[in-house]
């Protein structure tokens, strides 16, 4: 694979991602008991905003500089993440950032003392970056491996409470679709009651259906579909916007996205065609 995050670091996709993923691990915060964040497909772990591929892109603009002066609710998933990314970047503002992290350093900034993390990266550079970033923490194990084949050996882990994350480049989408399914399939053998977040790409409709109709068919427990349009969702040629499906999510996280896809929506997405949506495929709202 030749895809490199850090060209769309700090994107909209990103914020959109990493606020709901701020939310679910303050979730797993609310019990004492320590957890274990599992993320198959971690990157480099941490992005340099004024490096040459940012900077060759430069979709950070469209993304979390477009947070700059949000007004997030108190408590809320969105003000977890903005505090966060400001108290990384020497409280800068969210247009003035210096550093972009990554899904596995948002995980351990979030983390105890007792809770663990498990980072699979299957490309060598990037797995190379993860390990020197987390090399005096503990608490992280990192692996240089697929992550979809590592859940089989990873799961359940022996914390019995946590998160798994999927969130693949998606380089041929129907494709990675299959392979999604596939590693869940296994996965929920070993650990049904366990939390999994699987994010993806939306360019058109027709092809994102048959995915969540498998969740309706497969899932283990309650599976919620969180999704933040920008475009309208019927061209190949662009990331017309992304979403993320969570199974077993915790009590009312569907009232905690209603809180924040309407500011994300606005700030993010301001244009004629776009949006938010939030459905249950599996089970309802309690």
């Amino acid at each position: 694979m030749n895809y490199r995050h850090a060209f769309h670091a700090g994107n909209f996709a990103d914020v959109f991602k990493h606020v709901i993923l701020a939310g679910l691990l303050q979730a797993l915060k609310n019990k004492p008991a320590p957890f274990c964040y599992v993320d198959t497909h971690a990157g480099a772990g941490s992005y340099d905003l004024r490096g040459s591929e940012a900077a060759r892109t430069r979709e950070y603009a469209d993304g979390i500089a477009r947070l700059a002066g949000v007004a997030a609710p108190s408590g809320s998933a969105l003000q977890t993440y903005v505090d966060l990314l400001s108290s990384m970047n020497d409280g800068a503002a969210l247009d003035a950032l210096h550093t972009y992290p990554g899904s596995p350093l948002i995980a351990a900034r979030l983390m105890r003392a007792g809770d663990r993390a498990l980072l699979c990266e299957v490309q060598h550079d990037e797995a190379a970056a993860l390990a020197a970033l987390f090399a005096r923490d503990a608490r992280v194990g990192v692996h240089e491996r697929d992550g979809y084949a590592a859940l089989a050996a990873l799961l359940p882990p022996k914390e019995r409470r946590g998160l798994v994350l999927i969130d693949p480049p998606f380089e041929a989408q129907d494709g990675e679709f299959r392979a999604i399914e596939s590693a869940l399939t296994a996965a929920w053998k070993r650990w049904p009651t366990g939390a999994y977040a699987i994010w993806y790409p939306i360019k058109q409709r027709e092809s994102i259906r048959p995915f969540q109709r498998w969740f309706t068919a497969h899932a283990p427990g309650r599976t919620l579909a969180a999704e933040l349009m920008r475009e309208r969702d019927d061209s190949p040629l662009r990331l017309n916007g992304c979403g993320m499906v969570i199974v077993n999510p915790p009590w009312r996280f569907d009232h905690e996205l209603e809180r924040v896809l309407p500011l994300l929506r606005s700030q993010l997405a301001p244009g004629p065609d776009s949006g938010y949506r939030l459905s249950w495929l599996a089970g309802e709202s309690r």
